[in-house]
């Protein structure tokens, strides 16, 4: 009898089919934790920003551009991550 806890896409997988949807869940989770590193820089780059914006002449503004570039990696990665994660988790 298949689980009824499971999605009904998932109860008749085949092992194969199993493996293949534990690795892109186990790629997703991989995703959501380099989302995570990347806010945790975003954090810590959110402290020279505003003395980048206010002090660095003309275009030069290291920081914030670091700083976009980390929240277009949290976004792109936290939402591949999400995409990829999504159903029931494993059971170990």
């Amino acid at each position: 009898m298949a689980n009824s806890l499971l999605p009904p896409e998932e109860r008749n997988l085949t092992p194969d089919q199993v493996e293949a949807l534990d690795r892109r869940r186990d790629l997703g989770h991989t995703f959501l934790v380099i989302a995570g590193q990347f806010a945790v820089i975003a954090t810590v780059l959110l402290l020279w920003v505003g003395q980048d914006l206010s002090y660095s002449p003309g275009w030069a503004h290291p920081m914030f551009y670091y700083f976009c570039i980390a929240l277009l990696l949290i976004v792109v990665f936290g939402i591949a991550g999400l995409a990829l994660r999504k159903g029931m988790p494993r059971i170990d």
